[in-house]
């Protein structure tokens, strides 16, 4: 712990009280060609060593130099992308964190990854994904013929009703495991009510029984799925 918080401070030090904006300014306009990100970097490389104080420490300090020059060339070069900025800082911040745990924890992440692995329950796992969109794809096999005698509604989020059919498994799994099956009868009639309004304003028949079927489908993929894991 001691060992990541004095990175986080050089981190902090380097890219808040070693960073004028106009070093800022200028990496944004000339991106590579800037001479202030390899200001910037070394700064970095040097604050590291300075609060480490240790020259065996020199492959976490370099780790960090090389990768904080490759994050921050990448976040120069894709920020004209992002209408908000604050998108590409935060992403940038979380990745430059994410190496720093990386660094002060690798050999311990390393023997704690071990474990979760053979602490993971793969079938749990396995039930999980065959739910998501396995599932997700042999519904939209089994209702393809039906799907196209249905007249498109242009208005709704493209792929809303592929991820809401996602949830609503993983919650009917998670229902089974924990032994609430009351709970799915409730998922059941919420989804009836705020289907109801869709079902009375388009006023088809052929509509009313697509989604019924779906439904019906869904829950069932996900109810013998959850049986199978809890008597494997």
């Amino acid at each position: 712990m001691i060992l990541f918080t004095k990175l986080f401070l050089a981190h902090l030090i380097g890219d808040f009280l070693l960073q004028p904006n106009k070093w800022v300014l200028h990496k944004e306009e000339k991106k590579a060609a800037s001479k202030y990100l390899y200001f910037h970097v070394l700064i970095h490389l040097a604050a590291t060593m300075l609060l480490l104080w240790d020259l065996s420490y020199w492959k976490i300090a370099l780790a960090i130099f090389v990768s904080h020059y490759v994050i921050d060339l990448l976040k120069l070069y894709v920020n004209p992308l992002f209408e908000n900025k604050s998108i590409p800082f935060f992403i940038d911040q979380l990745l430059h964190i994410i190496v720093l745990y990386c660094c002060a924890y690798f050999d311990n992440l390393w023997i704690h990854t071990l474990e979760f692995f053979e602490l993971l329950d793969w079938n749990l796992l396995t039930a999980a994904v065959f739910v998501s969109f396995p599932a997700a794809i042999i519904m939209s096999k089994l209702l393809e013929k039906m799907s196209e005698q249905l007249e498109m509604d242009h208005k709704s989020l493209p792929n809303a009703g592929k991820y809401i059919g996602i949830i609503e498994r993983l919650f009917v799994l998670a229902f089974i495991i924990l032994d609430q099956w009351a709970a799915i009868g409730l998922l059941i009639t919420a989804k009836s009510v705020f289907r109801f309004n869709d079902l009375k304003e388009s006023n088809s028949r052929k509509l009313t029984e697509y989604i019924l079927i779906g439904t019906l489908i869904s829950f069932g993929i996900a109810i013998i799925t959850g049986i199978v894991y809890i008597n494997i």
